[in-house]
């Protein structure tokens, strides 16, 4: 790897701003650690709409699911700290390999595992986030998923982006700029660098490189949906693949009262098992972890008595992890949605005989068959009971619940 940015797949654009924005602030920081009071802001009155290749202290990065707005914020914050001279983001100097790898002292990552980001934990990063740099140029904070944010933690972390500290720089990470997903304030007061998905034949190229069989690999990239991290897990995973086809399997089983419903539980059980299987090990790691920092299986003197009154800590990491693994079902459970949503939008494309690109081609048998079988009202029908029911979960409804009633619309829809 010649640079970080060689990550980022597909995003030419972005990798040009964001090189010229590193340059700008390799120059920023100069001018701030020559200045006699090491007071001076980052921002002057007349960039508050920065220039292409100049710098500011809070970018917002959006983007669909696997287009890489996590990844350009990592390697942007990388670009920022690299050390090598003439260079931006070298990807082999030690503060690019400390980035990239999450072990860098002046960059802090915030990835929710849980259903939101709290208010204590942006206003704790914040505070650190606001000293001066240990090692580095600036420092970073990176939040993946802001749309996350709590309405307190969006506030808190508003005050430091209004008034930030010189050499302090935030990167947030966002599904798009709707008020849904990130606040106007917060989103006014940031860069914005939209990302787009990127092609099948450069996902492809990068499954290969990775060492993945060709003709596995352009399937994957074909019905991937532009995400380049589900391409991966679709080429390498049989149950990545098996779940697929089971949120597939619904439309067909939804046109039968015998198997509608019977089908519907099935790829919620399915959800279930594999955010387990994903949440498990983390949390038996977790919690022997925490059960040795207060003392258990200790020896010494005075370690029979090292876990008393240790059963609030415990009943709050147990609080978190259960909160991590509501969140997994929902992602997984939604990623099926996506495809389910997807493979009705590819029959409603067929029955209007469009040129529009397929969203899964392995499946266009499937489609136009269904594109024969129900009109192109009762496709749209099915479109929108799916993001209904995408919508519905964000409300804690129940899987279950919400699963059967998509069922029962979808299946009306079919079957009239």
């Amino acid at each position: 790897m010649t640079s970080v940015f060689d990550r980022l797949v597909g995003q030419q654009a972005v990798v040009d701003e964001l090189v010229g924005a590193a340059r700008s602030a390799t120059a920023a920081a100069t001018r701030l650690h020559e200045a006699a009071t090491g007071a001076m802001s980052l921002l002057g009155d007349d960039d508050v709409i920065a220039p292409r290749n100049s710098m500011t202290h809070a970018w917002l990065f959006t983007g669909p699911p696997g287009s890489g707005r996590s990844v350009a914020a990592q390697c942007f914050a990388a670009a920022l700290q690299c050390e090598t001279p003439g260079e931006v983001g070298c990807g082999h100097c030690h503060a690019c390999t400390t980035v990239m790898a999450g072990t860098h002292g002046d960059v802090r990552r915030i990835v929710p595992e849980g259903l939101s980001i709290g208010v204590k934990l942006i206003r704790d990063t914040v505070q650190i986030a606001s000293r001066r740099p240990s090692t580095g140029r600036w420092q970073i904070v990176v939040i993946e998923d802001a749309d996350r944010l709590s309405e307190g933690a969006a506030n808190a972390l508003l005050k430091v982006v209004e008034e930030p500290p010189p050499r302090t720089v935030i990167l947030l990470c966002a599904p798009s700029i709707d008020p849904e997903d990130i606040s106007v304030t917060l989103k006014s007061r940031c860069r914005h660098v939209p990302l787009t998905m990127p092609s099948v034949a450069s996902i492809a190229e990068v499954l290969i490189a990775d060492g993945i069989e060709a003709e596995m690999a352009r399937w994957a990239a074909s019905v991937c949906g532009g995400h380049v991290g589900r391409a991966r897990r679709l080429a390498t995973d049989a149950d990545a693949r098996d779940q697929r086809t089971r949120a597939l399997g619904l439309a067909r089983a939804a046109t039968r009262e015998t198997t509608a419903y019977a089908s519907a539980e099935d790829l919620v059980r399915s959800a279930e098992t594999v955010a387990k299987a994903i949440a498990t090990p983390l949390d038996e790691a977790e919690t022997e972890e925490m059960r040795t920092a207060l003392g258990a299986g200790g020896t010494g003197k005075g370690s029979g008595g090292a876990m008393r009154g240790s059963a609030g800590v415990l009943k709050a990491l147990e609080q978190q992890q259960k909160s991590r693994t509501t969140r997994l079902k929902r992602d997984v459970l939604d990623r099926a949605l996506v495809d389910l949503a997807a493979l009705f939008r590819d029959a409603l494309v067929a029955s209007y005989a469009s040129p529009v690109a397929s969203m899964h081609p392995d499946m266009a048998d499937q489609t136009v068959k269904m594109a024969g079988y129900a009109r192109p009202e009762e496709l749209l029908q099915c479109v929108e009971a799916v993001l209904e029911c995408r919508e519905v979960l964000d409300f804690n409804v129940k899987p279950r619940f919400a699963v059967d009633a998509m069922v029962a619309k979808v299946s009306t829809a079919l079957r009239h």
